[in-house]
């Protein structure tokens, strides 16, 4: 089975970026959607962006849609998330998810396998 590791998280002034990386074990990664969702402080898990096994296809949360952009490298077995334009409210800590199945891919019960997240904290 798949696992996913997070990296990339830190602290970083309003305005400015990060690239978000989940890299994953296992042969099989490319027959998995992948998924980003971040959970701050005392709020519900919420959809962030996924992209499709092929990597053609990715769908955005209204909130970072034109800052953040999400893409995958099946050959390194790693997907990632360019985040740029950070504000204060992009404050969490983001997770990685990946799954077989179909479905809206903002439903976070729809994804089997989520790595251990990477806190992103953004400063005014």
């Amino acid at each position: 089975q798949v696992q996913l590791v997070e990296s990339g998280g830190g602290l970083v002034q309003a305005g400015g970026s990060l690239r978000l990386s989940c890299a994953a074990s296992g042969r099989t990664f490319s027959s998995y959607t992948v998924g980003w969702f971040r959970q701050a402080p005392g709020k519900e898990r919420e959809f962030v962006a996924a992209v499709t096994r092929s990597g053609r296809f990715t769908d955005y949360a209204g909130s970072v849609k034109g800052r953040f952009t999400i893409s995958r490298d099946n050959a390194k077995n790693t997907v990632y998330l360019q985040m740029n334009s950070l504000a204060p409210e992009d404050t969490a800590v983001y997770y990685c998810a990946a799954r077989v199945g179909g479905g809206d891919y903002s439903t976070i019960r729809s994804y089997d396998i989520w790595g251990q997240g990477t806190q992103v904290t953004v400063s005014s």
